[in-house]
């Protein structure tokens, strides 16, 4: 691909009174438990009732007591000046220790960014470029990997590399570099830590004066590659995309086209490669928008793992020119959403549930509307509660 809860600012709003049941299973007994204002099982469910203000605040604190939540349904708004019929009197959060904090720090600290730049780029060679788009589809999408085994590039899941293409531009200057979205986990399509993949569509259309047919400077460069030619590579750069660490996460994602290239690499990592060091036993839910079938790109793969890991992965696709809604029109994205509406909801009020869009800059406005007629359903704010994910870093946006 070329490239918060509700707890805070929200008390004054129509839906800061609403109050929502949640339905809790294995909380444990610790330290902090005799300071909270319901009981503590160990097995069983506890049903506690929170008011919208206090949503994130209450889920963070179950989390961390061990427990899960199952269910979460509103119940009619408080009367006014009245407290929830089931008071919630949670200590306040206590600030994560010395280890803790020293943990996050060198974790950031060893994000790779920029151990190539423009002037002095890797200079990879094209191992294979595979036509990704099946017989009937539209245009051309190209898998690419590449070797880097001779120098020093390392990356992570989410992030991007730069390609500076051969030759010169119409003034004689060096081609700028383009980024793109890497499709391969950090060990690299053979698990070797030796290559490097990226998922590119050729960008083709008419010009609007000329009506002449124009080809992308570096698409048409990648997707023309033969194995054994080299390629100038920059990076990699990028931290908005990055996967948690938590294996226990629910990964929810996004995307149209070539847009599934970092989506790919999470997959991978999470259910192709045996890392000792992370282990995914979440849930990974999968929306992919295409025109067309045969544009499904990685489709056997994504197929594949659906089949092997029915609990951990779920594929949804939108397929616009094939598909109807349910109002008879096309089927996008938000189509889809509005679909699974309810289970979404639910999903995104836990913790640690992030989500990740990547595509085209116009499929924003199509996932807020279905994201918005999800919590309108259960009478809360969608944009108030965006804002609370962003704050938090569970809403990952890369569109182009």
């Amino acid at each position: 691909m070329y490239n918060y809860s509700a707890a805070s600012g929200v008390g004054n709003t129509e839906f800061g009174d609403r109050i929502f049941r949640y339905e809790v299973v294995g909380l444990r007994q610790n330290g902090n438990s005799s300071q909270v204002g319901y009981p503590i099982r160990r097995s069983g469910s506890v049903f506690i009732n929170v008011p919208y203000s206090r949503m994130n605040q209450i889920m963070q604190q179950i989390a961390r007591l061990g427990g899960k939540i199952i269910k979460i349904e509103p119940l009619s708004a408080a009367p006014s000046g009245d407290s929830p019929a089931t008071p919630v009197a949670i200590s306040s959060e206590q600030p994560a220790p010395p280890a803790a904090v020293e943990s996050t720090k060198k974790a950031k600290a060893d994000i790779p960014v920029n151990i190539y730049r423009p002037n002095n780029p890797y200079l990879g060679k094209c191992i294979s470029n595979e036509e990704l788009v099946r017989e009937g589809g539209e245009g051309t999408v190209r898998h690419l990997v590449f070797d880097i085994s001779g120098g020093d590039l390392r990356y992570l899941e989410g992030q991007s590399i730069g390609i500076i293409p051969a030759g010169t531009d119409d003034k004689g200057k060096p081609h700028k570099l383009r980024l793109y979205s890497i499709a391969s986990t950090r060990h690299g399509d053979f698990v070797d830590d030796k290559t490097v993949s990226l998922c590119v569509r050729r960008l083709e259309y008419n010009h609007p004066e000329t009506g002449e047919r124009v080809f992308g400077v570096c698409s048409t460069y990648l997707t023309g590659l033969n194995p054994g030619d080299e390629v100038k590579i920059t990076g990699p750069v990028g931290k908005e995309m990055l996967l948690p660490d938590d294996p226990e996460a629910t990964i929810i994602m996004m995307a149209t086209g070539t847009g599934i290239a970092p989506f790919r690499a999470y997959l991978w990592r999470m259910f192709k490669e045996n890392n000792p060091e992370y282990k995914f036993r979440g849930l990974a839910w999968l929306f992919f928008g295409v025109a067309y079938t045969p544009n499904i790109l990685y489709k056997e793969e994504l197929e594949t793992l659906q089949q092997q890991y029915p609990d951990n992965f779920r594929l949804t696709c939108a397929i616009s020119r094939e598909q109807k809604n349910a109002q008879g029109g096309k089927m996008y994205i938000q189509h889809r959403i509005q679909e699974n509406a309810d289970e979404l909801w639910q999903l995104v009020q836990k913790p640690n549930t992030h989500v990740y869009i990547c595509g085209l800059k116009g499929m924003e406005g199509g996932i807020d509307e279905g994201m918005s007629a999800a919590a309108a359903k259960f009478g809360a704010s969608w944009s108030e509660f965006q804002r609370q994910m962003k704050k938090e870093e569970r809403w990952h946006v890369e569109t182009y």
